[in-house]
């Protein structure tokens, strides 16, 4: 369904979808209002929502969107996720998977077109159920494999990546960790430059920590967050025998993505000797999956976030299915468990 109060915004992206044999067009709806309606008796798989509208808006209408019959994934088409990005960031956090810019008149371009149309396939697609790996409890892994053991010991750090879906998911996962948890959070999340600094705040309104844009220098401390910036990795070095430093890199990554989690676990993996707990949240493609198997052969461990409660099972679910994550559960869960792993000096984890 398409949300926009301008009939020309509704007809050309009417006519980018009907280009694409394989989707079809459930509604059309000049306000939110009239969006709820149509969403109750005509479910949709995606809504393409503008957030700036007459009546209550895109983004007081978020919740009674998400909770009509179909359950859809909601991408935020609107003219604010650049001058407006605490709106959009806002939405995304109340569980809007994705947004795409609407550009000014002249630039709705084939590439648009194309960028829009990769956008609501991957949010219309669900993985079949014989895809999905079972939840796995608490203390053992989804994919153990007999005759090896080995002993997870505390993590030095907790690294989180994430992209489409994850800005949700991220945030009932660490308001799961209370105030006793002091581990350092590195957290790349794909998101543009601009957003960065209202994504740290709202970061810091989840948990209740310092949250920190990562910068050439920067030490990881007990408790403190810090966030890959919109144009580069974090990658991480030690320096002497305890301190842990940030530099920030701006070499392409083989995800072609930017910021990229796989550096950050790459980097984890060498400097804390596998002392590292990876968590791999909603989104998009395969980011994660090479740096997640670097951390898991250096002796880490890895959660992935499970796909009914993922808006896209692409990067949690390519740990998952190379047999790298050992813990696979919803975000809540997955804090829980992060808690858990990081209160014991040691558990047990048979692989």
């Amino acid at each position: 369904m398409i949300v926009d109060d301008s009939l020309t915004v509704r007809t050309i992206f009417k006519r980018m979808v009907e280009s694409d044999p394989a989707l079809v067009i459930a509604g059309t709806a000049s306000s939110a209002e009239r969006a709820i309606a149509q969403l109750a008796a005509e479910p949709a798989d995606v809504v393409l929502l503008d957030l700036e509208m007459p009546g209550i808006g895109g983004l007081s209408a978020l919740p009674a969107i998400l909770a009509t019959p179909g359950r859809p994934q909601v991408l935020v088409v609107s003219s604010l996720t650049i001058d407006g990005a605490e709106h959009t960031l806002t939405a995304l956090q109340m569980g809007a998977a994705d947004t795409l810019l609407k550009p000014r008149p002249g630039g709705f371009t084939d590439d648009y077109r194309a960028q829009l149309l990769g956008k609501i396939r991957a949010l219309g697609t669900r993985p079949p159920e014989a895809d999905k790996p079972s939840l796995a409890p608490l203390a053992e892994p989804s994919f153990a494999r007999p005759g090896r053991t080995r002993l997870a010991l505390r993590p030095e750090v907790v690294a989180i990546g994430a992209s489409t879906g994850g800005i949700h998911a991220l945030g009932m996962m660490l308001r799961r960790m209370g105030p006793g948890f002091d581990l350092p959070i590195l957290i790349t999340q794909h998101l543009p430059a601009s957003f960065m600094p209202v994504f740290a705040r709202q970061i810091e309104s989840a948990c209740g920590r310092p949250a920190h844009i990562a910068a050439d220098g920067l030490t990881l401390a007990p408790g403190r967050i810090l966030i890959a910036p919109g144009h580069g990795h974090i990658v991480i070095r030690r320096r002497g025998t305890s301190t842990l430093t940030v530099q920030v890199s701006e070499e392409p990554a083989a995800s072609g993505c930017m910021p990229s989690v796989d550096p950050m676990l790459t980097s984890l993996a060498t400097a804390c000797e596998g002392r590292v707990l990876g968590v791999i949240l909603s989104g998009m493609g395969r980011d994660g999956a090479l740096g997640a198997r670097d951390l898991v052969e250096a002796g880490g461990t890895i959660f992935a976030q499970d796909a009914d409660s993922s808006a896209v099972w692409g990067m949690p679910g390519a740990v998952a299915r190379a047999g790298l994550a050992s813990i696979i559960a919803p975000p809540e869960r997955l804090g829980d468990a992060v808690m858990a792993q990081a209160a014991s000096p040691t558990a047990s984890v048979t692989r």
